[in-house]
C-alpha cells in the first residue's frame, strides 16, 4: 500500500473518533426524546407526518398494533417495487429507454428485496431504470423494515 492510502486509512480513523462523542450524544438525546439542535427544523415536519399518519408519540404500541403495522408497511413495500418494475418504460428518469420487467421478474425481485435476501438475476443497469434502482431497490437496502423502531 501506498503512502497515500496510508494516510486517508489514518485519516478516517481519527475522523471516526472525533465524531463518536459527540455523534453518540446527539444519538441518544434523539432517542430518548429529548431537544436537539435540530429540533426547531424538524420538530414541526415530525409533528406534522405524526398528525397526518395518526401516530401518538407518547403511546406504546402493542405487539398487535405492531404486526399489523409492520405487514401493512410490507404490503406497500411490496406493491409499490412491483409497479415500479412493471411500468419503468413509463415512468421519469429513464433515460435509456428501459422496458418494464418480466412479471416473474419483477415479483422474484421484489420478493426478495422485500425479505432482505436481494437475489438478483439480471444486469441492474440494463434491465433497472434510475427511478426503480433508487426508489425501489435502494429504498428496500437501506430502510429498516423489520427493525423494531417505534412509529404507530
Amino acid at each position: 500500500m501506498t503512502a497515500f492510502i496510508w494516510l486517508q486509512i489514518v485519516a478516517y480513523l481519527v475522523i471516526l473518533l472525533l465524531l463518536v462523542k459527540p455523534l453518540g450524544s446527539f444519538m441518544a438525546r434523539v432517542f430518548q426524546g429529548e431537544r436537539t439542535f435540530m429540533s426547531p427544523v424538524l420538530g414541526p415536519v415530525e409533528r406534522l407526518v405524526y398528525r397526518i399518519t395518526g401516530v401518538k408519540p407518547q403511546e406504546e404500541m402493542d405487539w398487535k398494533t405492531y404486526a399489523f403495522v409492520m405487514l401493512l408497511f410490507t404490503l406497500v413495500g411490496l406493491v409499490t417495487l412491483y409497479g415500479l418494475q412493471r411500468l419503468q418504460a413509463i415512468l421519469p428518469l429513464n433515460p435509456q429507454h428501459l422496458s418494464a420487467v418480466a412479471p416473474d421478474l419483477s415479483f422474484n425481485t421484489t420478493v426478495s428485496f422485500n425479505s432482505n435476501t436481494n437475489w438478483q438475476s439480471y444486469g441492474g443497469e440494463t434491465t433497472m431504470s434510475y427511478l426503480t434502482q433508487m426508489i425501489g431497490l435502494a429504498v428496500h437496502n437501506s430502510f429498516p423494515l423489520r427493525s423494531g423502531w417505534r412509529c404507530w
